[in-house]
């Protein structure tokens, strides 16, 4: 699942325009990573940022059909972070979910999150994947398809049901509509495909790649197709590759749920600053007479029910956003005000165009990607069942991927990742991880010959390196320097485990929390991701 999270924690503007003097690269001998040099064939424009200054940018030229290599190009963005040490251990491709991320800007938080010496010895690279962002074309299918209020996302009746059927269908149609010459290549495969035309622009004869959520599956497909063109793969937050897509998102319906009743039980244990009682079940339930009263009058004209599922969804990615919504929630139970929740639906749950554009993306990837029930009857009869056990995201999150059951295009098969051709590979995953679920780490783990896999125990979160956990950040970062990976803890199929860091604390008397890495990072990869 994909959205750009909230704006709270923004990384930065432009600060200068784009110049066409670039000093020349630093001398490597990049023979024991890269191979031998080739000459690269892009050119490298400065595009920093207040928070990523040394960022450049490029673009590349890739086949619309990899079948068709002299047919149709369309064009992907990229960006560099380069690398300053004299051991050069070659490009190291970033990318941050989805599908539908963007990933320019994950370039220079990379660079800047992993320790200086190792960051120092890659070029970083980020890249929007075809059809996203700064890339052309960049899909935009119906703009405003997540315009508030929406109708309730739980149907109240058959009726109910039937107009989400259609909302699903017009969205599938008006992206047929509008890209129909585009669409049969929007997928996993083209994708990964499109990474290799990458690496050669780059001169690389391999490559280094580190991806969370959906990037972990496009590594993985990427290092299928060329198992002899990787180096090193460093997977965090595992999609399981043996339920693309429709069975992973029955299975995260299920963990979101989860994961909410850990908030409402994080809520009851700060009780006595959110006055919004000590049990669990209590909080929980008053989560959802808020939920009722909104459906009845939506709070501030924008926030219905639908919304506010938008809303809490991102604090089931991250416990860093618990505070800003226990504090929304607390005001308006306790103090009729829903000021704290419009805001903070716009901070979280608010869709802009580049939202349209990562939603239209996303829909295009997955829905071509594996089959889905073109029976409606099979989604009705399945998230019903669901929502009885689970029901605080699955009718939200079961409109979201409705257009698959519409999808103008054919289906592919998803390919087998298993692979044993390759160097040892590196696994990260939380054990509550609710976007992908730690079954998919384990999975992904065993398919791959020689992986490790790291575990962080008792974690809730959704993308775990790079976000304050020391122990974890020293794994990716021993990896990176040495190829080295951890063999064997003793406990079951982890060949390591690190402790969850601690769950926040509420907010300050001042109500102003400082950035940290880790709401950094997700504001970065966002979430349905």
């Amino acid at each position: 699942m994909k959205k750009r999270a909230g704006v709270l924690f923004a990384v930065g503007t432009t600060v200068a325009g784009l110049v066409t003097a670039v000093p020349p690269a630093v001398s490597a001998d990049t023979a024991s990573a890269a191979g031998p040099a080739a000459r690269t064939t892009l050119t490298w424009t400065a595009c920093g940022t207040k928070s990523y200054p040394q960022l450049q940018c490029a673009s590349v030229e890739v086949p619309l059909d990899h079948a068709e290599p002299h047919g149709r190009k369309i064009t992907l963005a990229l960006s560099r972070v380069r690398h300053t040490a004299r051991e050069f251990q070659g490009p190291l491709l970033v990318n941050p979910g989805g599908p539908g991320g963007s990933g320019r800007s994950l370039a220079g938080f990379v660079a800047g999150s992993l320790p200086k010496k190792v960051a120092a010895q890659y070029d970083v690279i980020g890249f929007d994947p075809r059809g996203v962002g700064a890339s052309e074309p960049a899909l935009d299918c119906r703009p405003g398809h997540f315009s508030a209020v929406r109708p309730d996302s739980v149907p109240g009746g058959p009726r109910e049901e039937r107009d989400g059927v259609g909302r699903a269908r017009a969205f599938a149609e008006a992206c047929g509509e509008r890209y129909g010459d585009v669409l049969p290549y929007i997928d996993t495969v083209s994708a990964a495909k499109d990474l290799d035309v990458v690496r050669r622009a780059l001169g690389a004869q391999r490559i280094n790649y580190f991806g969370y959520s959906y990037g972990t599956y496009l590594g993985a497909v990427y290092a299928r197709l060329f198992p002899q063109r990787v180096r090193r793969l460093a997977l965090d937050s595992v999609v399981d590759p043996t339920g693309v897509w429709y069975d992973n998102n029955i299975a995260q319906d299920h963990a979101f749920d989860a994961r909410h009743k850990a908030f409402a039980a994080w809520v009851a244990r700060h009780d006595a600053v959110y006055g919004l009682g000590g049990d669990p079940a209590a909080v929980e339930a008053a989560w959802y007479r808020m939920r009722e009263a909104l459906r009845r009058s939506p709070g501030g004209g924008k926030v219905g029910p639908a919304e506010l599922e938008d809303t809490y969804l991102p604090g089931g990615y991250f416990n860093g956003y618990w505070p800003h919504l226990a504090e929304a929630f607390a005001s308006y139970v306790n103090d009729k005000d829903p000021a704290p929740l419009v805001a903070a639906y716009k901070n979280f749950g608010a869709n802009d165009a580049s939202d349209d554009n990562s939603y239209s993306v996303y829909t295009a990837v997955q829905c071509r990607d594996a089959s889905w029930p073109r029976d409606w009857g099979t989604w009705h009869e399945d998230n019903w069942d669901v929502h009885e056990k689970a029901p605080f995201s699955t009718w939200n999150n079961a409109w979201y991927n409705a257009p698959c059951a519409f999808w103008p295009t054919g289906r592919l098969d998803p390919p087998d990742v298993t692979n044993g051709e390759l160097p040892p590979a590196l696994l990260f995953q939380a054990t509550e991880d609710a976007a992908t679920p730690y079954a998919g780490g384990a999975a992904l783990h065993r398919m791959l010959s020689g992986s490790a896999l790291v575990v962080e125990s008792g974690g809730g979160n959704h993308g775990i390196t790079l976000s304050g956990n020391a122990c974890l950040d020293r794994h990716l970062a021993d990896y990176l320097a040495t190829g080295e990976v951890p063999r064997g803890s003793g406990l079951g199929e982890a060949d390591a485990v690190c402790d969850a860091l601690p769950d926040p604390k509420p907010l300050p008397p001042e109500r102003a929390a400082a950035p940290t890495r880790g709401s950094t990072l997700h504001g970065l990869l966002g979430y349905r991701g």
